[in-house]
């Protein structure tokens, strides 16, 4: 029978499963404290980084319907709970990573989608949403400009092509 408080980090951590879009599993074997106050704060404050109890973890991940990390909970885990931009947090664990080997990102979910580490590097690897919804605007600028630079040449070349025709009229006329 479960203890009071061993429930309420159940509940807790369902909660933070199911309020947040991406989750990212790491181990931190090895890392000092110091190193996990660094990575909580380059996460910033669209992330909470928390060490987890597999066990527990695990049945609140379940419950919130997330079945497809329950391998990879094992070791000393700890838990990327990202409410913000997706994109920024897998960078923020990707770079601590390459300064500290220590941390293995070990699998994630995003909007109910388990990703592999090698899924979280390739999101990494993205530009932020932001970036990207300013090149989106503007390729839609450009066909704009180019559909009204189309629409702008279509009566001039059509009165350029009346000018010609009437010219070869007046010539064919005048020839007889």
């Amino acid at each position: 029978m479960p203890t009071p408080n061993k429930a309420a980090s159940v509940a807790e951590l369902k909660d933070a499963f199911q309020s947040s879009n991406a989750a990212v599993l790491t181990e931190y074997r090895g890392l000092t404290v110091a190193q996990l106050k660094t990575l909580r704060r380059s996460l910033g404050e669209n992330a909470q980084y928390a060490v987890v109890k597999n066990t527990l973890t695990k049945i609140a991940a379940n419950e919130a319907g997330i079945t497809a990390l329950d391998e990879h909970f094992a070791g000393p885990t700890a838990v990327a709970f990202v409410t913000g931009d997706p994109v920024e947090s897998a960078k923020a664990l990707r770079d601590f990573a390459k300064e500290n080997p220590n941390l293995v990102i070990k699998a994630g979910v995003l909007d109910g989608k388990a990703l592999s580490a090698d899924d979280i590097k390739k999101l990494a690897d993205l530009e932020s949403r932001e970036v990207l919804l300013s090149k989106l605007a503007g390729a839609f600028k450009g066909k704009q400009s180019q559909a009204a630079q189309l629409f702008q040449a279509l009566p001039s070349k059509l009165v350029r092509t009346v000018d010609a025709l009437r010219a070869k009229q007046a010539e064919q006329g005048g020839a007889e």
